[in-house]
């Protein structure tokens, strides 16, 4: 199989996982009763956790594309 396909498949389970886990543990400062940024939207996150959101999306990832190349490599899947 070609690096390529490899590298995009990731990429792909990669995004798809970061894309499930964003709205997750999301808290308004209006829900968690802290003073909101007088810029702020009044819908925007208090702390998103985006840089723990995206690694573990990395591992989930790399798991799930563990699984997806050895069924490449067994002949259960065609690319």
């Amino acid at each position: 199989m070609h690096w390529v396909v490899l590298a995009g498949a990731y990429v792909i389970l990669w995004f798809l996982v970061l894309q499930i886990l964003l709205p997750i543990g999301i808290k308004s400062p209006h829900e968690t009763g802290e003073a909101a940024h007088a810029l702020a939207d009044s819908g925007a996150p208090g702390n998103p956790h985006i840089l723990r959101k995206a690694l573990f999306a990395s591992v989930v990832a790399a798991v799930l594309w563990l699984i997806f190349y050895a069924l490449v490599y067994l002949g259960y899947v065609d690319v």
